[in-house]
C-alpha cells in the first residue's frame, strides 16, 4: 500500500510526534490515522459521521467511533490525547468555537485545516460575479454544500485571539496545495487552504 498522502495531510503528518497519541475528527476513510500507525507508531482513534466511511476505516482496522462533531469530546478526558486533528472540516460543524476549545482540552495541541474564503478566486466570484465561489477547495454549489461556516484566516486568527487560544505554526497552500511566496507574503488572498498548528494559553 502507498505511503503517500495528499499535500495538506503530509504537512499534518509532519506535525505529529513518532509514538504519540492522536484523535482524528472527521478522519474520512482513516487516510491519516492508518499512515501515522504505520509510520510513526502512533496510536490514535477517529471520528467520523458517514457510514461508508465508517466502514472504509474499520476495514484499515482502525478504531472509529461513529458520532456527530456537533455532540461534543465528553467521553475524552482532559489532555487524555497528545494531538487532535480536525482536517477540512471545522467550516462544515454548527459549533466551530466550541469544537476547537473541545480540541484543546482533550489534547495538548491541535491541528485544524480549512477552506480560505479569502482567497483572490473566492473574492472574485463573489465581488465581480455577484455568486457564491466554487474553487477547488470549495467544489460544492451553495445549494448542496456541507459547508455552514465558512472564514477566512483573519477570521480564525482573531477567534484564537479571542479565546486565548495560541498558533504555534502556520503553513498557507494555493489551489495546487503548495506552499509559495505568494501565498507566504499576502496569505489570507492567495492562499486556499490553511492548516494551524495550535494549543491552549492557559
Amino acid at each position: 500500500m502507498s505511503t503517500l498522502l495528499r499535500p495538506d495531510l503530509a504537512i499534518v503528518a509532519g506535525w505529529i510526534a513518532p509514538g504519540s497519541r492522536v484523535l482524528d475528527l472527521g478522519c474520512g476513510e482513516g487516510e491519516l490515522l492508518d499512515y501515522l500507525r504505520r509510520e510513526k507508531g502512533v496510536k490514535g482513534y477517529g471520528i467520523e459521521i458517514e457510514d461508508a466511511r465508517v466502514v472504509s476505516a474499520l476495514r484499515r482496522g482502525l478504531p472509529v467511533i461513529q458520532q456527530d462533531l456537533d455532540a461534543g469530546l465528553r467521553q475524552f478526558g482532559d489532555h487524555s490525547v497528545d494531538t487532535v486533528v480536525l482536517s477540512l472540516t471545522l467550516q462544515a460543524v454548527h459549533f466551530p468555537r466550541d469544537l476547537l476549545l473541545e480540541m484543546l482540552r482533550v489534547g495538548r495541541e491541535g491541528i485544524v485545516s480549512f477552506p480560505n474564503m479569502g482567497h483572490w478566486q473566492a473574492r472574485w466570484q463573489l465581488g465581480v460575479h455577484g455568486r457564491m465561489p466554487v474553487t477547488d477547495a470549495l467544489p460544492h454549489t451553495w445549494y448542496d454544500t456541507p459547508n455552514i461556516h465558512l472564514c477566512t484566516l483573519r477570521d480564525f486568527e482573531n477567534l484564537c485571539h479571542e479565546n486565548g487560544v495560541r498558533v504555534l505554526q502556520r503553513v498557507v497552500l494555493d489551489d495546487r496545495r503548495r506552499s509559495t511566496w505568494a501565498n507566504r507574503l499576502m496569505p489570507n488572498l492567495f492562499g486556499e487552504v490553511a492548516l494551524y498548528r495550535c494549543a491552549s494559553g492557559a
